[in-house]
């Protein structure tokens, strides 16, 4: 059973330094922190020049002994706002650091985002992975990181990932999250090579940490928890701190197993610039500025180490580059505001640095999109699962998971029978987190895997919705720096009855997150072209699988072809018409048709079969034939995807139209389960075969 390892409290500071870290470069660094900090406070920020500030004073010394260790080309750091420290370990150079915290061009993200909201994709050692603004938002990708170094090793064996481990930077107030359960969980019993570095300085802005964690100490709290060395100690104290935190380091890397280091650091300013720190008494902050580890270190290398004369040229030089890259920094421009929509999505003629298959210079086969059919007529489960099995028997990077994938092959069966054949290295069950399923998609995609995740339902994903919306816009805010892309496989809709936790469709809403592609097929053709798509391109996608389509007679077609793959934002005129014009997607398209029939009218059924990006000409073009447009989904009416179409169709063809642009959709209810109840709400095929006629008679 692990034990927390408590540091021996009476450690004479004048013992000899470390062997193991460079304290001259370690001086210098926690110099330059401090110096940064200060010009921001005292000048910066009073001129407005940076908006967002976070002092990491009493943080400093021990962050920088971490990313000092950090010497394995594929290790990668994934902090939050306080951890520029071991940024400038892991060698951010400072007037990239100070011009992000100004939103100048270039740095970590053009002006984007927020400066302390940082990313470096370093070429040459330990990358830091892109950090998201939401507390505790940085450790569900970090364990997806270390499960891909496992899978690097073991299931491609490369031997250049033998060494490398992840690392997850949080304050104690992040313990208290849904993402750093979901992580220690993942690392704990997949047995990952992960370290989570808690910084515990007693507070979260104003909230004490009695309030994070019973009795204000992660580290005893964990003391029993299986499959977790744990450690725990001063990080104010420089010979503790670097004895504990190389204890760590060695651990993870040698087991192959995780750790939580926690130490205790003073933080001696407020959370952020504006925080005056009322909440604390003045015999709180004077004890917090006792820990102060600057003196600390001094009295630690000085003269053990070095000379005075020496510590004070280290604190000079510092001071002097800080200056430098100010001046430097303040020259930079603003970025063009032309390009700020620029890396949405991938751009073919410009990779991105880290992150995705294009980054390590991966080319997709030859694919066309012409179907050639084989064989009889298959369901969309079929079509799924052949494709999947393909592109696993191709792309050895590919991996499928989430909840009863493995064995029960899906709660749809999609996935029946792939464990068997490709292992559960590739094919694996999850625990029940489905932020940890995402955020684990997310380090995996950026270490250069194909992650293939599967949220068993469309209500299911909103636990996730942090970790997608992140995902999304990470290459977008890294300016191009970074992508995640990655495949979610998700059942939507009805199925012979509804409810309102396993039928919802609600795809508009990943539709408005930056970043995704949303596919949502109606039938196994379509289904096998935009999901082997999905899996050969370089964007995060939501392929959305209709449940009441996924073995519907309709939805059979003929497989066609390995080499088949359909372009995203390329509707399909399934059934030509003359009066109007019928716009729809997933299992309204069945009944569209359907309606079309009954209505006795020469009615245009145009399957979108992708909303992001979506094929507005072949819209534009249709309801200008026709002259009339109804659009019919299963979503809500009320800020549903149709409401886009109406408008885009209202602003760029409204000279056109005989009649007026009508949805017909669900009402703003949760779907209902009995099969009745649910018939009467979702559109059914007299609703439409009525509003066709109503419109053609207008």
């Amino acid at each position: 059973m692990p034990v927390v390892a408590k540091a021996d409290r009476a450690t004479d500071l004048r013992n000899s330094p470390n062997p193991a870290f460079d304290w001259r470069r370690v001086t210098y660094l926690l110099h330059v922190s401090r110096a940064l900090d200060a010009l921001e406070e005292q000048t910066l920020v009073p001129e407005k020049k940076v908006l967002y500030q976070f002092s990491a004073r009493g943080h400093d010394l021990a962050q920088i002994l971490l990313g000092s260790q950090l010497t394995d080309p594929n290790d990668a750091a994934c902090g939050y706002y306080r951890s520029r420290p071991m940024l400038l370990a892991l060698g951010v150079d400072i007037e990239d650091a100070l011009g992000s915290s100004m939103a100048r061009a270039g740095g970590y993200s053009d002006g984007r985002d927020i400066g302390v909201v940082f990313n470096y994709p370093n070429q040459t050692g330990a990358s830091a992975l892109p950090m998201c603004g939401g507390v505790g938002a940085q450790y569900t990708p970090t364990v997806g990181w270390a499960q891909a170094v496992e899978y690097h090793r073991k299931v491609l064996g490369e031997p250049g990932w033998e060494g490398a481990i992840g690392v997850a930077l949080g304050g104690e107030a992040s313990v208290a999250t849904n993402g750093f359960w979901s992580a220690l969980t993942i690392a704990t019993t997949q047995h990952l090579p992960m370290l989570f570095y808690i910084e515990d300085n007693g507070y979260g802005i104003s909230v004490p940490s009695t309030f994070q964690t019973p009795g204000a100490d992660i580290a005893a709290n964990l003391a029993s928890f299986n499959g977790l060395h744990v450690l725990s100690g001063d990080g104010a104290e420089p010979s503790e701190a670097a004895r504990l935190v190389k204890a760590g380091m060695d651990h993870v890397r040698t087991t192959r197993g995780p750790c939580l280091l926690r130490l205790t650091v003073p933080r001696l300013q407020g959370h952020s610039f504006q925080d005056t720190q009322t909440y604390k008494s003045a015999e709180t902050v004077a004890a917090e500025w006792a820990r102060d580890p600057l003196p600390r270190l001094k009295a630690y290398l000085v003269p053990a180490l070095m000379a005075e004369a020496e510590w004070d040229r280290l604190g000079e030089q510092a001071s002097s580059m800080v200056e430098i890259a100010r001046e430097n920094a303040e020259r930079r421009p603003v970025a063009d505001p032309a390009q700020t929509a620029r890396f949405v999505f991938s751009d073919p003629d410009v990779i991105q640095e880290q992150g995705g298959q294009r980054a390590g210079g991966y080319s997709p086969p030859e694919s066309n999109d012409q179907p050639s059919p084989e064989g009889a007529r298959i369901n969309m489960v079929t079509a799924i699962r052949r494709t999947l099995e393909h592109e696993l028997s191709i792309n050895p990077r590919v991996a499928i998971f989430g909840e009863d994938v493995g064995p029960k092959g899906g709660v749809h069966a999609v996935t029946l029978g792939l464990q068997d054949k490709y292992g559960v290295g590739r094919v694996f069950d999850t625990s029940l987190s489905e932020e940890g399923i995402i955020g684990r998609a997310v380090g995996m995609a950026l270490a250069g895997l194909v992650p293939v995740p599967e949220i068993q339902f469309r209500k299911y994903a909103d636990p996730a919705v942090e970790q997608i919306n992140d995902c999304g816009t990470l290459r977008w805010r890294t300016r191009n720096r970074f992508a995640a892309p990655m495949v979610v496989r998700m059942p939507v809709g009805f199925f012979k009855c509804g409810d309102p936790w396993h039928s919802q469709t609600n795809e508009v809403q990943f539709v408005h997150s930056p970043g995704w592609r949303v596919a949502a097929p109606s039938n196994a053709e379509d289904a096998v072209g935009l999901l082997r798509t999905a899996l050969r391109g370089d964007d995060p996608v939501m392929f959305l699988e209709h449940r009441a389509m996924l073995d519907a007679a309709w939805a059979r077609r003929p497989y066609p072809g390995d080499d088949y793959a359909l372009p995203f934002g390329r509707a399909k005129i399934t059934l030509p018409g003359e009066d109007i014009s019928l716009i729809t997607w997933g299992a309204m398209v069945e009944r569209c048709e359907a309606a079309v029939k009954a209505s006795g009218r020469s009615g245009e059924v145009v399957d979108l079969r992708t909303l992001s990006p979506w094929d507005r000409e072949a819209v534009l073009a249709s309801v200008r034939k026709t002259h009339r447009c109804l659009i019919v989904h299963e979503d809500l009416k009320t800020g549903g995807f149709g409401a886009e179409i109406a408008a885009v169709v209202a602003d760029e063809a409204f000279m056109d139209l005989d009649a007026p642009v009508v949805r017909l959709t669900m009402p703003d209810i949760p779907s209902p389960h009995n099969a009745v109840l649910m018939e009467a709400v979702v559109p059914s095929v007299d609703r439409i075969a009525e509003k066709i006629t109503e419109l053609v008679g207008f």
